[in-house]
């Protein structure tokens, strides 16, 4: 039965999970021949289990290199790379491979390949049942966001590219690889679908935590995504590794205040999550439930829309109720605008949506897309004040 979903305030976080691994490179080095200083010079870096870490640098630093030698795609000159306890600097590469995630622009998927192919490849190749490569396959799709029945048959052409990028992250994940690796994941995507694939890994990361590391070349998606970040320069030289608040608030070298660029007290508001927000409670209603019921329970609780949800749960539209007066059941139309948000959202994300669809507020998405609330514009500006005056104070 549908009805008001009361929102608590500020729900205490359960306990983080973990099911990454630590990594840990020293002295590691490349050196190409032919060239006078080497791509990557001595990097020594510990990255904690379930942590995020940005890689962040100019083109050229040598932070997509440093990535690359950790799955030994690109074999490093000389150093030691350890995953957990286990040093793996001359293990078998492609062994290696199988035990860490890997995900590039578009999702690399196999053109030829359905869906299910391409998620199940590591597993197969790994000797698992065809039973449980199966369940494994529609875990992952349901993981992130995509319905088993409507996308795994389906070839990757017949995608979009961000439905193309959560399936790369699905098959990446499919054999629960402790560590993943994302060379500009979503680099390739329209600004509207890198959000809210921003927000899907912070979702999914929430409920694995996985130890992963990123490279990318927006600082903004830096700051987002990461619970630290490292800032290179020239041959992967570590400037500043950091949390994204002490970067903003205090860079090491001013060559670290060019790279975050104008705007660093603006950069802070983007530090406020939507979670850190009350958010609006809101009335919900189900494909094929009765409208006028739906209609009476929202002006009763002084609302004028209606979420409306589908069979598993997720938000599909928010009709106003002079829309869903004029219906006798609720309809399973998808509105492709819904403007919709994660908790693990910035402000200035929520934002950003809200002005795109040209709503005053945003439907708030909690694990599997699950329904969290609404947020509003005054609750975004009214956040926006409160941090600026903490700031100045």
């Amino acid at each position: 039965m549908s009805e008001t979903l009361p929102v608590p305030s500020a729900p205490p976080a359960p306990a983080r999970r973990v099911s990454g691994v630590p990594i840990r490179l020293e002295h590691v080095t490349k050196r190409y021949p032919g060239q006078d200083r080497p791509a990557v010079d001595d990097v020594t870096l510990d990255i904690a289990a379930g942590e995020t870490v940005m890689f962040v640098g100019p083109s050229g630093c040598g932070k997509t290199t440093l990535l690359k030698m950790i799955n030994r795609l690109i074999e490093p000159t000389s150093g030691r790379i350890h995953l957990g306890d286990e040093d793996v600097t001359n293990q078998d590469p492609d062994r290696l491979r199988r035990r860490i995630g890997y995900v590039i622009q578009a999702g690399g998927l196999f053109p030829h390949m359905m869906v299910a192919t391409n998620i199940g490849m590591v597993p197969r190749m790994l000797g698992w049942e065809k039973q449980r490569v199966t369940e494994r396959i529609d875990e992952l799709l349901d993981l992130v966001g995509l319905d088993p029945e409507q996308y795994r048959d389906r070839y990757p052409k017949e995608l979009s590219g961000g439905q193309q990028q959560r399936v790369g992250v699905a098959r990446a994940l499919a054999a629960d690889p402790p560590v993943l690796l994302m060379d500009e994941p979503f680099g390739a995507v329209d600004p509207i679908t890198r959000q809210r694939l921003q927000d899907e890994l912070l979702r999914i990361q929430d409920e694995l935590g996985k130890t992963i590391v990123c490279v990318t070349h927006d600082f903004d998606e830096a700051v987002k995504l990461g619970d630290r970040i490292v800032v290179f320069d020239v041959g992967a030289r570590i400037v500043q590794y950091d949390t994204p608040e002490a970067i903003l608030a205090a860079p090491a070298e001013e060559y670290v205040a060019d790279f975050v660029g104008a705007g660093a007290t603006l950069k802070q508001l983007t530090l406020t999550r939507v979670n850190s927000l009350h958010l609006r409670p809101v009335t919900t209603a189900s494909v094929g439930d009765d409208a006028a019921d739906a209609v009476a329970r929202a002006r009763a609780a002084g609302d004028d829309f209606v979420v409306v949800l589908d069979r598993r749960g997720r938000p599909i539209s928010w009709p106003t109720l002079a829309e869903v007066s004029r219906m006798a059941a609720i309809p399973a139309t998808v509105d492709e605008k819904l403007p919709v948000v994660g908790l693990g959202s910035t402000l200035n994300d929520a934002l950003d949506t809200m002005l795109a669809a040209s709503q005053g507020g945003a439907v708030v998405l909690g694990r599997r897309d699950s329904l969290a609330g609404v947020v509003t514009i005054e609750m975004i500006m009214d956040a926006i004040q409160r941090t600026r005056q903490e700031t100045a104070g």
